[in-house]
C-alpha cells in the first residue's frame, strides 16, 4: 500500500474547503474497518485514507504550517500504513473510570506483545513499536503491524481475485495476555476490506 505523499496533504485553507465530505467518507470507511476486541478494546484496521485523515486533522488541530512540521506529521503517521505483506491496526483500550483504567494498564503490562491475527487458521503475530513500550505498564493506544504468513496472504488474495468467498475464510483478531484474553471474528465486509488492502 502506498504511503501518504507530501503532494496529497493540503494546506489549512484548502483542507477546510473539502473537509466535511472527506471526513464523512473516511469516517464511514473507518466504521467498516472497526471491530471490538473483548470488553475494553477497539481495533481499527488502518489504510492510506485513514492515515491521510489523521494527518490532515492533526495539521488542522495544531494549526501546523511550517514545512518541516508538516513533513514530520507525514513521516510519523505513515508508520501506520501497512507495507507489502502486512496489515496494520490501531488498538485502543477504552475504560472510562480513570482509577480502573490506570490499574488495568499496570496489570496488563506486556499487552503490546500479545496481539495476533489468525487468517484461515494461520497465525500472524503482531509487531509493536518497541520504542513506545514501557516495562512497567501498557498504553491505551497500540500501533500493531501483522506480517502475513504466505498462507494467510494467499487466502486473502484468493478473496481479492474471486477464487474464494470472504465468508469462507475465518479471520480472527486475538489478544492473549493473562490480564486480557479476547478473540473477535471479523465480519465478512471487513475481511473483504483487508483483502482489498493487498491490491
Amino acid at each position: 500500500m502506498k504511503p501518504v505523499t507530501r503532494e496529497e496533504v493540503l494546506g489549512l485553507a484548502e483542507y477546510e474547503r473539502i473537509r466535511d465530505p472527506f471526513r464523512t467518507r473516511v469516517i464511514e470507511e473507518k466504521k467498516r474497518r472497526r471491530i471490538g476486541l473483548g470488553a475494553h478494546a477497539t481495533c481499527i484496521f488502518e489504510n492510506h485514507d485513514t492515515v491521510l485523515l489523521q494527518i490532515q486533522e492533526m495539521i488542522r488541530t495544531e494549526r501546523i504550517s511550517r514545512e518541516a512540521a508538516v513533513l514530520h506529521e507525514i513521516e510519523t503517521y505513515n508508520e501506520l500504513v501497512p507495507n507489502d505483506h502486512e496489515l496494520s491496526a490501531t488498538i485502543m483500550i477504552e475504560i472510562d473510570d480513570k482509577a480502573e483504567r490506570e490499574r488495568f494498564l499496570v496489570e496488563a503490562k506486556g499487552l503490546d506483545r500479545s496481539f495476533s491475527l489468525v487468517v484461515d487458521g494461520h497465525t500472524c503475530r503482531g509487531k509493536h513499536d518497541e520504542a513506545r513500550e514501557n516495562l512497567n505498564r501498557t498504553t491505551t493506544v497500540h500501533y500493531v503491524k501483522f506480517e502475513l504468513t504466505q498462507e494467510a496472504e494467499r487466502a486473502l488474495r484468493a478473496v481479492l481475485t474471486g477464487q474464494r468467498k470472504a465468508s469462507d475464510i475465518i479471520v480472527s483478531l486475538v489478544a492473549s495476555h493473562p490480564r486480557y484474553s479476547a478473540k473477535a471474528n471479523l465480519p465478512v465486509a471487513l475481511v473483504q476490506e483487508l483483502a482489498a488492502d493487498l491490491s
